[in-house]
């Protein structure tokens, strides 16, 4: 969708904005590009769009080059969101959101009936904040705003400057969040500029590492993390690309151990005789279908704690430390904090939320140790054996 071939960007006065950079984005991928302040990741994307012209080199636009493009026909085809978001202070938000349809010669109520399907896509209900004006937004409803509004005439590619920089971490988190949620019923194109390694781990399929005007590694944020090209990019990343590591790698089934599995109709003795027998503390506790209904046991005593009569309904606890496949190690932990668990839960919500096993501390750290280790040597984690330190 966007690939530059060989381009450079140098002023009158001998400064090298950006030094032949060559890479593509293909076609609904967010390519996250990230670096130090006036290091030309800003320039890259400006000039897609051209706000700013490429002193060499070209840069194609879904195979068409843009330098025989006109600039303002180029611009109405890209969706462009900025740090200050941009609102039009005498428009109502509804209005902000229908600029791009009214210039382009849309009729007013389909521009506006666009706008309101958009303002509801990012979180907006349009009946509630279509008649407002900015200054009656807080700074994260003016960003999704701005979000919508770079959205609002269907654009393939969006350019986004630092969009959430403005706002305060708790805010962004929820933004970044959102924003995961809408490109992933847009997929759109998207060159996304942030100096945040975080915000560039957590949002990119790609990210570009940026020196001085140059692009020092391009590949996945898991590799990036797990296998710096460069002193630079290693120092960039930081010394605890590790835990960063946590928020690009997902929870596998083969990542999970298995505990002892009661049903609810289960009498409570056999249940007690099953936990001694395995030496077992706890069991967790299924429905018929083999979706997850919490857990039993795991008491101060164990399984002498449970009754002789009654079924597990009777005793089953409510499960509070539980995820989907597939969501993150760093999620895995954070939720073993929140709940001070000594373990998660893992279900398939693809199917009835069928339980698949449990994810330990330990085996959190195996599984981060696996990923490492296969996209060092470009295989599936399921073929990494580790090694481990017998004890003495």
């Amino acid at each position: 969708m966007i690939r530059f071939e060989h381009v450079s960007k140098r002023y009158e006065d001998g400064t090298t904005a950006v030094d032949d950079l060559s890479f593509e984005v293909a076609a609904g991928e967010l390519v996250t590009l990230v670096g130090p302040s006036g290091c030309g990741k800003t320039t890259t994307m400006k000039m897609v769009n051209r706000l700013i012209e490429p002193t060499a080199g070209h840069i194609f636009l879904d195979g068409e080059d843009i330098s025989g493009i006109d600039p303002v026909e180029l611009r109405r085809r890209i969706g462009y969101v900025i740090q200050q978001v941009g609102l039009f202070p005498h428009k109502s938000v509804l209005d902000n959101t229908a600029t791009v349809p009214h210039l382009l010669g849309w009729k007013k109520a389909k521009a506006r009936a666009r706008a309101a399907e958009l303002l509801d896509l990012v979180g907006l209900d349009p009946s509630v904040y279509g008649d407002r004006y900015p200054e009656q937004l807080s700074g994260g409803q003016r960003q999704r705003v701005g979000v919508a509004r770079a959205l609002a005439a269907d654009p393939p590619v969006l350019l986004m400057d630092e969009p959430f920089g403005a706002v305060d971490p708790v805010v962004r988190e929820r933004l970044q969040s959102e924003f995961l949620r809408l490109q992933a019923a847009v997929h759109k194109t998207v060159l996304f500029v942030t100096h945040d390694i975080e915000e560039a781990v957590r949002l990119g399929d790609r990210m570009a590492v940026y020196g001085a005007g140059r692009i020092e590694q391009f590949d996945t944020p898991s590799t990036v993390l797990g296998a710096p090209a460069t002193e630079y990019v290693a120092d960039f990343v930081g010394a605890d690309r590790g835990l960063k590591r946590l928020s690009v790698t997902p929870i596998e089934p083969g990542d999970l151990e298995q505990p002892p599995v009661v049903r609810l109709d289960d009498p409570l003795a056999a249940v007690s005789a099953r936990l001694r027998a395995e030496d077992a503390r706890w069991a967790v506790v299924l429905d018929g279908t083999g979706a997850l209904r919490g857990w039993i046991g795991g008491t101060e005593n164990g399984a002498d704690a449970l009754p002789e009569t009654g079924t597990v309904a009777d005793r089953v606890r409510r499960m509070e430390a539980w995820l989907p496949v597939g969501a993150t190690l760093k999620q895995a932990f954070a939720t073993m904090l929140q709940h001070d668990a000594g373990w998660i839960a893992v279900t398939d919500p693809d199917d009835g939320d069928r339980f698949l096993g449990v994810l330990t501390p330990a085996r959190l750290h195996e599984a981060l140790r696996r990923s490492t280790a296969a996209d060092a040597r470009d295989v599936a984690r399921a073929e990494i054996a580790l090694e481990t330190v017998s004890s003495v």
